[in-house]
């Protein structure tokens, strides 16, 4: 998606009420296209990722997210992972999450602010993808599942696959 249309339409519109205050107003409003140039962009970029983040809360457990690509914003939808029946295909390890469903989209929410280390967040972009969720998502069911392991409740334990490896969390 390119902004490039949205931000000159944006130019023109404070081009056309600067002639209506003369030479002086034309040539300020000249002056600031510039810096409202970027202004209008990052504006443009907070509301489509609000937007993201309102669509993913109607999705979940599939996801919408907002990327810059080269300066253009571009959306990535990630679908619910589509449960397989065959015996044959090979058993994932399961993600840090509840036994039981957590409810990502339940009547309230709360907005938190999570400050990860980079090396952290790498790590929790990776998992999300392998699990087919947003980071959020994911986010939430290893609270989830921390907090139900802090209650005594039994909790998932990871899977163990052919190679002897055995994944999971460890405290």
């Amino acid at each position: 998606m390119h902004l490039d249309q949205y931000v000159a339409e944006l130019q023109q519109q404070l081009a056309t009420a600067a002639a209506a205050g003369g030479d002086e107003a034309r040539e300020l409003a000249t002056r600031l296209t510039a810096p409202l140039d970027a202004a209008a962009r990052l504006a443009l970029l907070a509301a489509l990722s609000d937007a993201a983040g309102e669509i993913s809360a109607e999705l979940a457990p599939g996801s919408v997210d907002v990327r810059l690509r080269a300066g253009n914003p571009e959306f990535v939808v990630t679908a619910p992972r589509a449960t397989t029946t065959d015996a044959t295909a090979p058993t994932p390890a399961p993600s840090p999450q509840a036994t039981e469903p957590v409810d990502t989209d339940g009547p309230s929410t709360t907005r938190t602010t999570l400050r990860l280390p980079d090396h952290l967040k790498a790590q929790a972009e990776v998992a999300a993808a392998r699990d087919g969720v947003s980071v959020n998502t994911w986010l939430v069911r290893a609270v989830a599942g921390a907090l139900e392991q802090s209650s005594g409740r039994p909790a998932a334990r990871p899977a163990q696959r052919g190679s002897g490896r055995v994944t999971g969390w460890v405290r």
